[in-house]
């Protein structure tokens, strides 16, 4: 049996060609005209001189536009089929955004417009312009082993320097001593009142409701209400014990790999659920806040520095929410740059060679905490670095993590916490068996008819997702139009003065780029990445 549960490849192969298809239209450039014009519409100090897409990540595409004198800027839309909330996420992250500038020392770029799609040019999507932090790189870049083929999965480089590596880890938890001193009453995201106020006034939109929806087919009548926060630790994580159940129930292809697998799956699920429900998953003391900000995507990949490896800049602040405490107090998994379900030498091993890098990392906060404290800006109490050994030691990391990550859950809870809390067995991946006697009657009753369900299921293979309205029209392009898309974009930079999607884009002040050597670059960039 896979370690992991996989994701729905129906659903994954339509999104990867959806976001293709919608992503190598800016080739086009008329298009990128839109791009551009949605940019000067909000921001426009003097006139461009240039204006290119900068990068294409998992869930973003961002562009850059250089003025004469004035700073450049970024225009940033959110990837179609990626996303199953657009409009959501880009609403949350200019919110945290603009609370980190005005509450924090986190440095980020300033927000200077956030857009809903009715004000962007062709309604290409929300979108959000904000200031370019010159870098040189990510932390990514500077942790992960010299030469190490891009094609492979980054590992933390064996061989650095225990003093280089403390530096590196000190910056960063100096940014999340700053992200822990900000306390809120309630689960969820911000919203400004009035000038100085922020609340928590919609859901945790975390990465793992995104991924849920989007590669696991979880319809969103499985999530909670788009202003519905919650009060405690023990409510939200039974919310998320209990979507993990309809998250087996619902993805479509490729859940289980046999009716067994399906058995196991089930049982672990259930029976977290139950823990969650006794009030086992978090402690009693912790349970009512206050609650801290938490970003699911806070990695080094994220955090750009300068040639001396000093940061610049933290940026993709999307799937950031006040959270339960047993979030902040757990210690970061990016250390070692891979995460545990992908270690190639088992998840024993990862957390063997984790525990080193634990101590350097753990001294580096110890450090910058006597400085804040030093200083006024904390108090002893408000200490991570003792939080987080403890949850390390106790296990609870392991928690935090399997309710952040649905995917990996299965590794993680018949390896980590089923032995915790039900007892240690001689094989993990035969534990299921014993464990059925947990569960009732009608839960076994459950179980056989889901098995039932996914051996049917597996007989043929079906895109159901429940998909916004955006990929579900871009689910019509075919490859032909695609390609013809590109055709135009070529065939205008050729032509030099010919739009032949008839965007009249002669004399804008961008028409300069409009050539056939930058869409060609631009056509290889894209496809490429």
């Amino acid at each position: 049996m896979r370690p992991v549960m996989s994701f729905d490849d129906v659903a994954w192969d339509e999104s990867e060609r959806i976001v293709n298809s919608w992503t190598i239209q800016f080739c086009r450039p008329h298009i990128g005209e839109a791009a551009a014009q949605t940019l000067l519409d909000h921001h426009h100090p003097e006139e461009p001189v240039d204006f290119t897409v900068i990068g294409r990540g998992s869930y973003n595409i961002c562009f850059r536009i250089v003025f004469v004198n004035s700073p450049p800027a970024v225009l940033r839309f959110p990837l179609p089929s990626t996303l199953r909330f657009p409009e959501e996420k880009t609403r949350n992250e200019a919110a945290i955004m603009r609370y980190l500038e005005e509450c924090t020392s986190v440095p980020v770029p300033r927000v200077i417009h956030y857009g809903a799609v009715a004000e962007s040019r062709l309604s290409l999507g929300p979108f959000i312009i904000m200031e370019y932090l010159s870098h040189q790189s990510t932390l990514y870049t500077s942790l992960n082993t010299p030469g190490r083929p891009p094609h492979l999965r980054a590992v933390l480089d064996p061989n650095i320097s225990e003093q280089r590596l403390g530096d590196i880890y000190g910056q960063v938890a100096e940014i999340m001593l700053q992200l822990s001193l900000s306390s809120f009453s309630r689960i969820g995201c911000l919203e400004k009142k009035g000038d100085t106020t922020w609340e928590v006034a919609f859901r945790p939109h975390t990465l793992d409701m995104e991924q849920l929806c989007v590669m696991g087919t979880l319809p969103t009548t499985c999530l909670p209400d788009p202003r519905c926060t919650f009060d405690s630790s023990s409510s939200y994580l039974e919310f998320i014990t209990e979507t993990m159940i309809q998250h087996l129930r619902h993805q479509r292809n490729d859940a289980v790999e046999s009716a067994d697998d399906c058995r196991r799956k089930f049982t672990a699920r259930r029976l977290f659920h139950l823990l969650a429900k006794e009030g086992k998953l978090s402690n009693p003391s912790l349970n009512n806040g206050p609650f801290k900000l938490w970003c699911d995507d806070f990695r080094p990949a994220n955090v750009i520095v300068d040639s001396n490896d000093r940061v610049c800049g933290v940026l993709d602040w999307e799937f950031t929410y006040a959270a339960p405490l047993e979030y902040t107090y757990a210690p970061p998994w990016w250390l070692l740059i891979e995460k545990p379900e992908y270690w190639e030498a088992g998840l024993d091993d990862w957390a063997r060679v984790y525990e080193q890098r634990l101590q350097i990392f753990l001294r580096s906060m110890a450090k910058r905490e006597d400085a804040c404290i030093a200083n006024g800006q904390m108090t002893e109490d408000q200490r991570l670095s003792t939080h987080m050994r403890k949850s390390w030691d106790t296990g609870h990391f392991w928690i935090a993590y399997a309710c952040q990550h649905s995917f990996a859950f299965d590794l993680i809870y018949w390896e980590k916490i089923d032995p915790r809390f039900f007892g240690a067995t001689s094989d993990p991946e035969s534990a299921w068996k014993a464990r059925m006697a947990l569960l009732s009657k009608d839960e076994v009753d459950e179980m056989e008819s889901l098995v039932e369900k996914k051996m049917q299921e597996m007989h043929t293979r079906v895109l159901a997702w429940d998909c916004d309205e955006l990929t579900g029209f871009l689910s019509t392009y075919t490859k032909e139009a695609l390609a013809q898309a590109v055709s135009d974009a070529l065939l205008y930079g050729q032509a030099g003065s010919t739009d032949p999607a008839g965007s009249g884009s002669a004399g804008s002040p961008l028409e300069s780029p409009a050539s056939l050597a930058m869409y060609r670059a631009m056509l290889e960039w894209l496809t490429k990445n």
